[in-house]
């Protein structure tokens, strides 16, 4: 893989720390969660419908997101979204009822859903094919830093008051919208001028049948699919880690950080070098089969290095997968980068209401429920990996 220029190494800086913070307060709410769902006597359905209203927002408003960053440039789209995260966790920080809280998670994912399209296309637009991958990667790491650090503070903060950890994430929202006004604009207007007819008439149905036709549908199935694994994993992890070991938030924050650090280690050191060894769908059929397997190890009690060896395996084949499949989406898109990195993250926002509603429901019928659908969801997407060579095959003959 080639280096990244010195003048895209700046502005992605500046993405890496928007991505950072966004998901920064939205990590904060993991190991808290069990503690503060008990100021409204709520357990895991309401957790998962909390964490659900943050992926339907994303659902609704990440294609309009990447349309409108195709026709206004990416520029206003980043520092709009970085806006809405800053209200949605100063709205956290001081709701009273359930109902301002799913409010204000729902403000954070329209935040999040018009940002990460902007993001993704930036990122295409700075770099080549050849790095592409890279700048992805980095990316990836940067949310999973947020993921990271987010646990972690959320459980120190917190000692200060349980409110407090999101004045915090809203403090650091702003500075990074602030910074976000130096970055330059990627987009000419000459490309924004040819990209506003397909946008004022794309609606999210309409966006979404048009997303069967693309020759990345099999690879944005395998985003949601991915995802909804994931949000089973983390939407009932402090609730089932509480109920069975009895770990307090502390715990749980370390327990979280561990297992993502890793991520972050996988997503900067190593993509590169296995995307180069096994070939992109090779490292995704490997990392469906790895993350499914730890969810079912999550099943098995034993303590808490167990706990970290299995949270460390499934964080590093998840952070495998999501850099690996936005890229080949980027590279199959040609010109319509916003377009794309709207659909990429639409189908992700699908994962992560359905993930958190039925992870949310399963738990309370079982603790063990939402690690064995996730298992069974995980395994299955493998068949989705068939058509794989294929889209490939397209996405080089395009490039030729």
């Amino acid at each position: 893989m080639s280096s990244l220029s010195k003048s895209a190494k700046f502005p992605l800086f500046i993405l890496m720390l928007n991505l950072f913070i966004a998901l920064l307060g939205q990590g904060m709410v993991i190991p808290i969660l069990p503690e503060y769902l008990k100021q409204f006597n709520a357990a895991g359905a309401a957790a998962g419908y909390l964490i659900a209203a943050f992926g339907a927002a994303q659902f609704i408003f990440s294609p309009i997101g990447g349309q409108l960053s195709d026709r206004l440039g990416r520029k206003p789209m980043l520092i709009a979204g970085l806006l809405l995260t800053v209200v949605s966790d100063l709205m956290f920080a001081v709701g009273d009822t359930l109902t301002l809280l799913y409010i204000a998670r729902f403000i954070g994912g329209i935040g999040v859903g018009i940002m990460v399209p902007a993001n993704m296309a930036y990122v295409a637009d700075i770099t080549t094919p050849d790095t592409r991958a890279k700048g992805m990667g980095y990316l990836g790491a940067a949310m999973n830093l947020g993921m990271v650090l987010g646990p972690g503070l959320g459980g120190l903060i917190a000692e200060l008051g349980i409110r407090i950890p999101y004045f915090f994430a809203g403090g650091l929202g702003f500075i990074a919208m602030l910074l976000s006004f130096f970055m330059p604009e990627t987009l000419p207007q000459s490309l924004r001028t040819e990209a506003k007819p397909a946008g004022s008439r794309d609606s999210i149905r309409s966006m979404l049948m048009s997303s069967f036709r693309t020759s990345y549908f099999g690879y944005l199935l395998l985003i949601l699919i991915i995802t909804f694994g994931l949000m089973n994993y983390e939407t009932v992890y402090a609730l089932f880690v509480e109920q069975k070991y009895g770990y307090d938030a502390a715990q749980i924050s370390i327990l979280i950080t561990v297992g993502a650090v890793i991520g972050i280690v996988v997503q900067v050191w190593l993509l590169d070098r296995f995307i180069k060894k096994l070939g992109e769908m090779k490292l995704i059929r490997i990392s469906l089969v790895m993350t499914a397997a730890a969810l079912l190890l999550m099943i098995v009690k034993v303590n808490l290095v167990y706990l970290l060896l299995v949270s460390g395996l499934f964080f590093a084949f998840n952070a495998f997968m999501r850099p690996t499949l936005s890229t080949l989406i980027a590279n199959s898109a040609g010109d319509r980068q916003g377009y794309a990195a709207g659909l990429t993250t639409t189908y992700t926002s699908i994962g992560s209401i359905l993930g958190p509603v039925i992870a949310g429901q399963l738990f309370d019928w079982h603790i063990y429920m939402p690690y064995i659908l996730g298992a069974i969801i995980l395994m299955s997407a493998l068949f989705l990996t068939a058509r794989a060579p294929i889209i490939k095959q397209e996405r080089t003959a395009a490039h030729d």
